[in-house]
């Protein structure tokens, strides 16, 4: 089998020449995907839907969790759909019920009665079951095998869609509110998957033929190699993995979602917090594109530590009061880049460290950690805000977070040169997907 340094040196030039489209398809299915558009509208729909039935914050926020939940226990299952029946047939009919799941929101009742709430809940629940496909579990898959000379950056590329979706999602959806109501608001962006994603999906989004494989991904015989998912989960790596991610999550989250109280709390004005979000948007984005392009060109325990560590500067600028308007921007980037460099490792290690031959599995069953601890986290922040009134033991706990869970990664050693080297632990096949 020929060496994953060989077949990195043959292959460099033609991999964006080969899978861009591909790669375009993905990113805009990111984009459009379950993993940004919630998030980034429930926010907003606390002022009509409270002035409409009466609940409170907490329950209108409440469905992010349970969407969050259910997403990440599901994320394993969609990876096994994904190894077995191939990464394109899973990732269109997501998107396609991610669409229908969003619209049905729409549906909930008018009538201001005590089971209008649970029924607005479980279709927060559906989306979280039909929807996590659309999301980087599934279209992670075919770009971690279109590229591997550059795979770092191309997942930067792809997990982009995210920054993408925060730059307009709640503009537009705070428009259509405005404009037609917060029920007519969730139906007309469920257009987005169906009539963006959906069509770009159908046309190129695809995983390369056994012919199109990279050579260092495949045995003789031209099926994919890697180790299985009990296998994986023999390996001390796994562990360190879940347990850094869980880590990291949890610390990020909270502070991602809590940012605007935490700058209130520190003097600075709701309008200058909503522009140092802006800031932090910028650093997400940056922290894709370097960090998967640094990946490619080092150690990922070289790259993912010092990375890791500034989101601990985060904490400690934020801490003990004031801060200035210029330090402010200064933690928010720093938080970001995080935040882009976090989400660019679990799909990075997975492939690196595991192959691709049952990465749908074992990517999900990473993803689920990082889903569970980020549903929790922005809970656990507040509750400390409301207990202590302030945010700083919180702050002090994740600074510690930050820099344990990135040294962890430190303790996971080299990467496998092929995947017939690697000790004690054995490597499998993977069937062959269905038509």
């Amino acid at each position: 089998m020929t060496s994953l340094a060989q077949h990195q040196a043959s292959r460099s030039d033609g991999e964006f020449a080969n899978g861009w489209k591909v790669l375009l398809a993905a990113m805009v299915g990111v984009t459009c995907g379950a993993s940004p558009i919630p998030f980034n509208l429930i926010g907003f729909t606390v002022e009509p839907l409270s002035a409409e039935f009466g609940w409170n914050r907490t329950e209108i926020i409440l469905p992010a969790t349970i969407y969050g939940l259910i997403a990440s226990l599901m994320a394993p299952v969609f990876g096994w759909l994904s190894d077995r029946y191939g990464v394109r047939t899973v990732a269109l009919w997501s998107v396609f019920a991610f669409a229908v799941a969003l619209a049905a929101v729409a549906l909930t009742p008018t009538a201001n009665t005590a089971s209008t709430l649970y029924i607005y809940y479980g279709l927060w629940a559906v989306i979280g079951l039909v929807g996590i496909g659309s999301t980087p579990v599934t279209w992670s898959r075919a770009i971690n095998l279109w590229f591997v000379r550059h795979r770092g950056l191309a997942l930067g590329i792809l997990l982009m869609g995210t920054s993408v979706a925060a730059l307009f999602v709640p503009k537009l959806g705070v428009w259509a509110m405005g404009r037609f109501g917060w029920r007519v608001m969730f139906a007309l962006m469920a257009l987005l998957p169906l009539l963006v994603a959906l069509p770009l999906a159908w046309r190129y989004f695809r995983e390369p033929r056994p012919e199109e494989r990279p050579e260092a991904l495949v045995t003789s015989d031209g099926r994919l190699v890697g180790r299985t998912l009990r296998d994986a989960m023999r390996g001390y790596r796994f562990y360190i993995m879940w347990i850094s991610i869980s880590i990291v999550a949890g610390c990020y989250s909270g502070a991602f979602v809590n940012m605007p109280a935490i700058l209130k709390d520190a003097g600075i004005s709701a309008q200058s917090a909503a522009s140092i979000m802006g800031v932090l948007g910028i650093g997400i984005f940056a922290g894709r594109m370097i960090t998967g392009a640094l990946l490619d060109r080092f150690w990922q325990g070289f790259v993912a530590f010092p990375l890791l560590c500034l989101p601990a500067l985060t904490c400690a600028i934020l801490m003990g009061g004031h801060v200035s308007l210029a330090m402010a921007g200064v933690a928010a980037f720093f938080l970001g880049f995080a935040a882009g460099a976090e989400a660019d490792l679990i799909a990075y290690l997975a492939g690196r460290y595991y192959g691709m031959a049952h990465y749908g599995k074992i990517y999900g069953m990473l993803y689920m950690p990082f889903g569970i601890a980020s549903a929790f986290s922005s809970i656990v922040y507040a509750y400390v805000r409301d207990v202590t009134g302030s945010y700083d033991a919180i702050l002090l706990v994740a600074m510690i977070g930050f820099v344990g869970g990135g040294a962890l990664l430190l303790t996971l050693g080299r990467y496998p040169e092929s995947f017939d080297d690697e000790d004690p632990e054995p490597f499998a096949a993977a069937p062959q997907p269905l038509p």
